[in-house]
Parts: C-alpha cells; sequence; structure tokens
C-alpha cells in the first residue's frame, strides 16, 4: 500500500521554479542597478581604471548568467566559473606590485585551477549535447 503524502515533490515543482526565477529576475535587476551606481562613481573621479572595466566586465557576466537561465531554463556551470576567475583578476590587478609573491602565486593557482574546471566543464557540455543528440537519433530510428 502506497501512502501519498499531501506536499510531495509534484505539488511544491511550481514553487521551486517560480522562487527560482523570481530570485534571478531581482538578481538581474540588483546588477542593472549596482552596475549603473559603478558608472556613476566613475563618473563622479572622473577616472577609469583597469579594475573599474573588470568590475564592469563581472556585472555584465551576471547579467549573461541571468539571460542564460530565462533562455535555456538552466544555468551553465562554467560562467559563475567564469564570473570568479575575473573576479580574482581583478583582484591581483587591484593589489598591484606592493602584493606579497606568495599571495600572488596562490590567486594565480587559482585562477588556473578555475581555468582547468571551465575547460573541463565545457567539454562536459559537449559531450552531453553529444549523447542528447544519438539519443534523438536513436529514438527518431527506432520509430521509422
Amino acid at each position: 500500500m502506497k501512502i501519498k503524502l499531501p506536499f510531495t515533490n509534484q505539488g511544491l515543482h511550481w514553487t521551486t521554479l517560480t522562487s527560482e526565477k523570481l530570485l534571478l529576475a531581482i538578481i538581474g535587476i540588483a546588477t542593472c542597478i549596482a552596475a549603473a551606481q559603478y558608472l556613476y562613481q566613475m563618473y563622479e573621479a572622473k577616472e577609469i581604471l583597469l579594475p573599474d572595466l573588470f568590475m564592469l566586465f563581472i556585472y555584465v557576466e551576471i547579467i549573461g548568467m541571468v539571460g542564460a537561465f530565462y533562455s535555456t531554463s538552466r544555468i551553465p556551470v562554467t560562467l559563475p566559473i567564469i564570473i570568479a576567475i575575473t573576479a580574482l583578476c581583478r583582484l591581483i590587478i587591484m593589489q598591484g606590485k606592493e602584493m606579497d609573491a606568495l599571495m600572488l602565486i596562490g590567486e594565480a593557482v587559482a585562477v588556473l585551477i578555475l581555468a582547468i574546471a571551465a575547460y573541463i566543464m565545457s567539454l562536459k557540455d559537449k559531450v552531453s549535447l553529444e549523447k542528447k543528440k544519438e539519443f534523438s537519433d536513436e529514438k527518431e530510428n527506432h520509430y521509422n
């Protein structure tokens, strides 16, 4: 005898999807506001430095990640990894020449590890897409 609980996974599935979309919309809007505030600070300072450009690039990547979710209903794992790489590069640039050599090596190794992870994940995505295509081809041939 199977007992059915009143709140099963299927019954709450819509709340997960709705809250995910709502929170990502809020992240997108907040990112646009943060980028506008950052641009205004750059305007007030009348100076644009390399860390500023990295920061704007991070904002663009976050907006791209939100856009990728809305167009594909999934977030590619490589996008947050790329954002982390960009943030580490910005940190390295901001610290300048006074930076401790061991700290610089540690951050460079972190960038390298993240780059390798992004590469591996892109290969995984490529293999997944190929398997999906093979599966659909097999399914199509099965029905013909």
